[in-house]
């Protein structure tokens, strides 16, 4: 009698579907942190912030969904480093350690964690997709609220009023195309193959 050991793989996540290399998987990468880059540029000044609503957020959580937890860490350090090191390309064309660079901090964990879940299906799915972005955001700003107080010298409530309270609202809106794109995205993919 033999028995049968069923292997377990992880799920792909959406760049796993490109053939794999090591270049596919450094585009993959620089690829991310320029996103992410890009995404900052969209940035809208909150009167009494010194932390502006941005597409950054939004970008970061996509590419560590798309990209899964390594290549998305990957990324999002590339994006901070080269950041720090002079490239203006943090929210409105900033670098260095300003005082929403621990939002970019949390964005690393973040892209980590919701990369970890797409690798278990988190984005194949609405509800799911739901979940790990609120997580990824609820990362986010558990880093760079209390780094925005540090930085800023600020109570907390004076960071939470704002570098929370007045992005809810933005966020949630992000989450839901995120919650719309990704899933969709798995959708379109399983009707080609």
């Amino acid at each position: 009698m033999t028995t049968a050991v069923a292997q377990t793989t992880p799920r792909q996540v959406l760049a796993d579907l490109l053939p794999a290399s090591r270049v596919r998987d450094i585009a993959l990468v620089v690829g991310g942190a320029a996103l992410t880059g890009l995404a900052a540029q969209l940035a809208v000044p909150v009167p009494g912030s010194p932390v502006p609503v941005t597409g950054q957020t939004f970008a970061a959580l996509l590419v560590g969904t798309a990209l899964g937890a390594g290549r998305g860490l990957a990324a999002l350090a590339l994006y901070a480093l080269v950041g720090l090191a002079g490239m203006p390309w943090f929210a409105g064309g900033g670098s260095g350690a300003t005082a929403s660079f621990g939002y970019i901090l949390g964005m690393l964990l973040a892209a980590t964690v919701v990369g970890a879940l797409a690798r278990r299906g988190a984005d194949r799915s609405v509800v799911r997709m739901a979940g790990a972005m609120l997580l990824g955001e609820a990362i986010i700003y558990a880093i760079g609220v209390p780094y925005l107080a540090w930085a800023a010298d600020m109570t907390t409530a004076q960071a939470v009023a704002a570098g929370l309270t007045p992005f809810l609202i933005g966020d949630a809106l992000k989450a839901a195309l995120a919650m719309g794109v990704l899933p969709a995205a798995w959708k379109l993919v399983s009707r080609e193959s």
